[in-house]
């Protein structure tokens, strides 16, 4: 069944509803879920995930999200859940969302604060829970031939892809810290001004050395 439920948005992923909270058998674990998505959310407004359709599997449940006209649509649910059904469902948010103006949602600026779609949210969902009514049996009959072509990955390919994306990002970043700081403009007028005079200073102590040696030789001599 369909768990959890988020829109978010595009340009900087941020959360802006998530529906009445669902009851997950592992109760302790809605936090954990609910921060997946958050941390998917936030990966495909980065462009880091970059298909408009994937689904994500996670433990024994996965994540489907739906991205269209610069907002994303993300549910939970069991795996074995119909993924024709949960796709479904995200187009019939998708569908309802488009009836809002952009420039009111686009001025929204704290998570979770467009409480006008959450109740949306929980209308459609009680429409996909039993997958065995009419209408949700005519949805997966139809078009059987037409599979969508949907990307399937592990929860644990992406958390390493942006691992190695921080680790690569610390890697390049130091080195431009440091040479920022050996490059800078005042360095360089300081450089120019004193590195000749100190030039000059080495090679007097260098011959002042040598005629002092010649000249204790020729005294010992």
């Amino acid at each position: 069944m369909v768990k959890l439920t988020i829109v978010g948005r595009m340009s900087d992923g941020l959360p802006l509803a998530q529906g009445p909270r669902y009851t997950i058998e592992e109760n302790n674990n809605f936090l954990f879920y609910k921060q997946q998505a958050e941390f998917i959310l936030k990966e495909i407004s980065k462009g880091a995930l970059a298909h408009s359709k994937m689904t994500i599997h996670i433990d024994h449940h996965c994540f489907n999200h739906l991205v269209d006209n610069g907002f994303i649509f993300i549910t939970l649910c069991d795996s074995s859940y119909p993924r024709k059904l949960a796709f479904h469902y995200l187009q019939d948010l998708q569908k309802e969302f488009e009836k809002f103006e952009n420039r009111l949602i686009e001025k929204i600026t704290r998570p979770y604060s467009f409480v006008k779609f959450d109740s949306i949210i929980g209308n459609i969902r009680r429409q996909y829970i039993d997958t065995r009514t009419q209408a949700n049996l005519s949805k997966l009959n139809a078009n059987k031939k037409q599979d969508v072509d949907i990307v399937t990955k592990h929860i644990s390919e992406i958390l390493e892809r942006r691992q190695n994306a921080e680790i690569s990002d610390r890697i390049f970043v130091s080195p431009q810290t440091v040479s920022s700081i050996w490059s800078s403009p005042r360095l360089e007028v300081i450089a120019l001004k004193w590195t000749p005079i100190t030039t000059i200073v080495v090679v007097a102590v260098v011959l002042l050395w040598a005629s002092l040696v010649l000249t204790d030789n020729i005294i010992i001599s």
